[in-house]
């Protein structure tokens, strides 16, 4: 599974964003997409997830209500809407495959990973 992703960018506090993550390689339908993040000098960190057929979704508190993640699988697509931008939401945020389906949450559970785009929130 290769995984590109696109849409970071320089967008005030309060602004809006929308994150794009292009797969290629395996069936789409097949496997849950996660967002994750890292800000400068942290860890890495769980951001949210989909479903393989986009119906289940789940959130890290701390974008929840301010986050959406969806996807096209006609378009073989992740997305991922970020609203009213904090921030503290600078970060490389990565999109990632995870083809067992079965835990959404941890990194490690995550097979494949996209390169990174960078998103900085001006105050």
């Amino acid at each position: 599974v290769q995984l590109q992703a696109s849409g970071g960018g320089l967008v005030q506090a309060g602004g809006s964003l929308r994150l794009s993550c292009a797969a290629s390689g395996r069936t789409f339908s097949s496997y849950a997409m996660g967002w994750f993040r890292q800000p400068p000098g942290k860890e890495r960190e769980f951001v949210a997830a989909v479903g393989e057929s986009g119906r289940y979704t789940v959130y890290a508190n701390s974008v929840k209500g301010r986050f959406t993640i969806s996807r096209d699988n006609a378009k073989n697509t992740v997305y991922l809407q970020m609203n009213s931008l904090k921030p503290e939401d600078t970060a490389v945020y990565y999109c990632a495959a995870d083809l067992s389906g079965t835990d959404y949450v941890t990194i490690s559970e995550y097979d494949y990973w996209g390169q990174g785009t960078l998103v900085t929130v001006s105050s």
